[in-house]
């Protein structure tokens, strides 16, 4: 992380960052000098932009594979994301219907409600079908994130105009460009509360891998616990989502990448895989604000471009695992 702020057209080094580091916490308890000690610019440059965008990249790569890992297990189900439940679609519709509007400061706001509106839709759908079984989760999920994608595209077509239009792309992209110190208190928060809370499900996640007669069979109330994990995890996106944008592929792909070094054992997978994913995304954000300077990439591209092959890869190797064995 403090090489990832280091990099970048202004010459700073890893000791002025911790150099910019130190004064602002001592401000900030009342024992240091009010003048940085890199100047007005440099100081503002890692104080102000880079430190806040990378800490909230490591918060949003960290929860999002948790949740990733949390879904696929939950619902034993490889494809699970976090957006399983509708909730990029929820959120986009929210983080849409205010910018058109013009008023991009209640963004996070929006996202974070049309999330968790989706959220509802969706759980109250499955349960109206029935008791809540990862099938039906998955196609109840898919009809709300159908719907909201259908709402998105009509605000979209009947309002945007002008600037908007680059606005709503960047944020549907997923973009870290606008994160500052209000981003890093909702993603680290959502990551740190809730992300700690998932980390600690390890082994309730191991019995449902064997099926919910086996989880029940152990003393879990597969249902109960079932709806408390699915909202968790759904607030914990939602809350990564309001700041980011809807960024691919980290809770799809790392959860895999970690599996096939350390075990299917969710005890030792779900850290690493924050660890991972805080990893992951920190590099990929840098590489999107730099490699096409002064030109900025949505984050979200990046990790499309190297999660879709190394997904591919993944599959072909499984595939060829399957063979062997056979």
């Amino acid at each position: 992380m403090t090489v990832a702020v280091t990099i970048g057209p202004a010459q700073i080094s890893a000791l002025d960052v911790w150099r910019s580091v130190a004064h602002h916490l001592a401000v900030a308890v009342g024992a240091g000098a009010p003048e940085p000690p890199l100047g007005v610019l440099r100081d503002g440059i890692v104080w102000d932009l880079r430190v806040p965008r990378v800490l909230t990249a490591a918060a949003v790569g960290a929860g999002l594979a948790v949740a990733g890992t949390v879904m696929q297990g939950l619902m034993r189900n490889p494809l699970a994301d976090p957006y399983l439940l509708g909730l990029s679609s929820g959120a986009s519709l929210g983080a849409v219907a205010v910018l058109v509007l013009g008023a991009a400061v209640l963004l996070p706001v929006a996202a974070f409600a049309g999330a968790v509106a989706a959220l509802t839709a969706t759980l109250a759908l499955a349960g109206s079908l029935g008791t809540l079984t990862p099938a039906r989760t998955i196609l109840a999920g898919l009809a709300v994130a159908q719907l909201c994608a259908a709402a998105t595209s009509f605000v979209i077509f009947w309002s945007a105009t002008g600037d908007s239009y680059r606005e709503i792309l960047a944020w549907l992209m997923g973009s870290l460009a606008g994160a500052g110190w209000h981003s890093v208190a909702v993603a680290g928060a959502g990551t740190l509360v809730l992300g700690t809370y998932l980390c600690t499900r390890g082994a309730t996640l191991d019995a449902f891998a064997f099926g919910d007669r086996a989880a029940a069979a152990l003393g879990i109330a597969v249902g109960r616990t079932r709806w408390v994990l699915l909202t968790v995890v759904a607030l914990m996106t939602g809350a990564l989502v309001s700041v980011s944008g809807a960024i691919g592929f980290v809770g799809l792909i790392l959860p895999h990448a970690v599996r096939l070094v350390v075990g299917a054992g969710h005890r030792r997978l779900l850290p690493l895989a924050a660890l991972t994913g805080a990893t992951f995304l920190v590099w990929a954000d840098t590489a999107a604000r730099t490699v096409f300077d002064p030109r900025e990439l949505p984050v979200g591209v990046v990790t499309a471009f190297l999660g879709a092959p190394v997904f591919a890869l993944l599959l072909w190797r499984r595939r060829s695992d399957q063979a062997g064995a056979a």
